[in-house]
């Protein structure tokens, strides 16, 4: 997924700051949902949470940078999964994280959803 880098994701030098990465990622997964017609949950307390984070920041981009957040799969279980996403700026990787999302099902860790499972393994 592309973003633009833009005046409100940048600090007062014009820098992006560093927790939009973070947020840039969070996009792109959504996305993932999206572009296909689904959402990434399954009624109210149903969904998708983040459990755990692991970022890089390797680089640094500007106001006006075009962006590329690039998800992959690393591991499927049950109940949840850990993804690798990565942002480059052009061909330099400026960005990089290990996110594990857990499934709740009516507010408590529960099994996928098959279709959900399917999406991911697409990546």
């Amino acid at each position: 997924m592309k973003i633009r880098a833009y005046y409100e994701d940048t600090d007062a030098g014009g820098i992006v700051y560093h927790t939009n990465y973070i947020k840039f990622c969070e996009r792109a997964r959504s996305e993932i949902f999206f572009s296909r017609g689904f959402y990434p949950f399954e009624g109210e307390r149903s969904g998708f949470v983040v459990r755990n984070i692991d970022a890089d920041f390797l680089a640094t981009s500007k106001l006006g940078d075009l962006l590329e957040v690039k998800t992959h799969t690393i591991r499927i279980k049950h109940s949840y999964i850990i993804l690798l996403q990565e942002i480059f700026k052009e061909s330099t990787k400026i960005f990089s994280m290990k996110v594990t999302l857990v499934y709740l099902g009516e507010g408590k860790p529960a099994r996928i959803p098959t279709l959900f499972k399917e999406i991911f393994q697409t990546l």
